[in-house]
């Protein structure tokens, strides 16, 4: 016989037989001793926790993960009838069941797709329990702690592919400038007062930076035309020896 008393429930049972009968009462109820047994069931939702479980991934990574189950009992004639003690085997399911998920991993999986493990987990639990009178409402994980070491090996990792990123982008930056110099150079090459002015520019953003020193830069065919002018003046001067 089944006595509804609020969030609670008492399944009775006469001579060791399940009465089938369904009562709502809130009031007092007659147990005849050694005649009826009552077992109180709670129908609100249970939260189990998963203590840490060892786990070791696919990837041969020893990792410890612990999480959450949240249930409820929506049948009380399984849960009193089909198991001794539904509560404690629903937590060593979870438990059991955790480590089998998570040894199918790896460890890059593991710490990526916890949402889609907790489903995996959810959907077995629930199938297991069915016929316990379980529903599993949710299953959640806590947190995944993996050794110092490789944690550390994880850093350098991380930071290596960041600096080789970086490198890679600064070459193509170093690419794309070379081409943009190019172009310009083919504009200037077409307009030889448009280098000068160019140069000026350049002298003036270096003058503005109070600098006490400023290299003039010389092209060298002014040096060369300043050396023939020289040369041919030297060669007009008579030798008076």
């Amino acid at each position: 016989c089944t006595v509804y008393l609020g969030d609670n429930l008492l399944q009775l049972f006469s001579v060791g037989q399940i009465l089938n009968c369904i009562y709502f009462c809130t009031g007092l109820i007659l147990i005849l001793p050694c005649i009826d047994v009552f077992v109180k069931v709670d129908l609100r939702t249970v939260t189990c926790n998963i203590p840490p479980q060892e786990i070791l991934t696919r990837d041969s990574v020893t990792t410890q993960v612990d999480g959450v189950v949240y249930y409820r009992i929506y049948s009380a004639v399984s849960a009193v009838a089909n198991v001794n003690d539904v509560h404690q085997a629903t937590f060593l399911l979870a438990q059991t069941t955790l480590r089998n998920v998570l040894g199918t991993r790896t460890l890059s999986q593991i710490l990526a797709g916890r949402e889609e493990i907790a489903h995996s987990i959810q959907t077995l639990l629930d199938d297991a329990t069915e016929l316990w009178g379980i529903r599993v409402a949710r299953v959640e994980i806590k947190d995944v702690r993996i050794p110092v070491q490789l944690q550390r090996s994880m850093a350098a990792e991380a930071e290596a592919t960041r600096e080789a990123r970086a490198k890679v982008l600064a070459a193509e930056g170093e690419m794309n400038a070379s081409k943009a110099l190019k172009s310009a150079s083919m504009v200037l090459a077409e307009s030889p007062a448009a280098l000068q002015l160019r140069y000026l520019q350049t002298l003036a953003t270096v003058a503005t930076e109070k600098n006490s020193t400023i290299v003039f830069p010389l092209p060298i065919n002014m040096l060369e035309g300043i050396d023939g002018i020289t040369y041919d003046n030297h060669k007009k001067v008579p030798n008076r020896a």
